[in-house]
């Protein structure tokens, strides 16, 4: 049952993604599937309660999100879950956000498998693609090395000013490395961390006028 559950949620899910710009679309999902799997290689946890968040997570997204829409509530409203699975995905999801540094604690294996296993797709080569994919997207500045990035911003702040993409990395990319919950995300983290460091280094020289 619970395979044609998750079978029947990926339909869905994709249909939705499939209208999200690069960042954000179904590959996006794919690889965070990857991400959550590898790292359940090392953790026990609930597969179907992992698989489900992963596809939900960003279906309701607040960037890409009609007003009044709640699209993960009227996509598990269509499955065969109970009250309590529902409610534990919609914990697990309301986790993942970074939100500014302001997120929401993940408190279970599950929630801190998905987090890291999304926060993971952020960060390194595939971080560096999707950061300039969702800039291009939002006709933002590649790079503004006069903007100082923000710090102890609220969630509001956060989303509200359009900076530039490399003042993304500043501002949360180079964060999580961090901030990885789980012994197989921060080992992962480690060197996609240390691409992005010499990605911004190597861009930095190329576009400062001096070289």
């Amino acid at each position: 049952m619970t395979k044609e559950i998750i079978e029947q949620c990926e339909k869905a899910v994709k249909e939705i993604y499939d209208t999200f710009d690069a960042s954000h679309d179904w590959q996006h999902i794919e690889r965070v599937m990857h991400n959550a799997k590898k790292i359940m290689e090392q953790e026990k946890a609930d597969a179907f309660l992992v698989e489900m968040a992963v596809l939900l997570h960003d279906v309701s997204d607040p960037k890409y999100r009609k007003d009044g829409e709640d699209l993960e509530s009227a996509i598990m409203d269509t499955l065969d879950l109970t009250e309590k699975e529902k409610s534990e995905i919609g914990k697990i999801i309301q986790s993942v956000s970074f939100k500014g540094g302001h997120g929401v604690p993940a408190e279970t294996i599950e929630a801190r498998i998905v987090q890291d296993a999304d926060r993971l797709d952020a960060i390194g080569a595939i971080g560096i693609a999707r950061t300039f994919a969702f800039g291009g997207a939002k006709d933002r500045k590649l790079y503004d090395w006069e903007e100082k990035p923000r710090q102890n911003m609220s969630e509001a702040e956060y989303r509200s000013k359009p900076t530039s993409s490399v003042t993304h990395f500043y501002e949360k990319l180079l964060l999580l490395k961090d901030r990885m919950t789980t012994d197989a995300g921060r080992q992962i983290a480690e060197e996609r961390h240390r691409f992005m460091v010499s990605f911004l280094e190597q861009l930095h020289n190329e576009t400062d006028g001096k070289a």
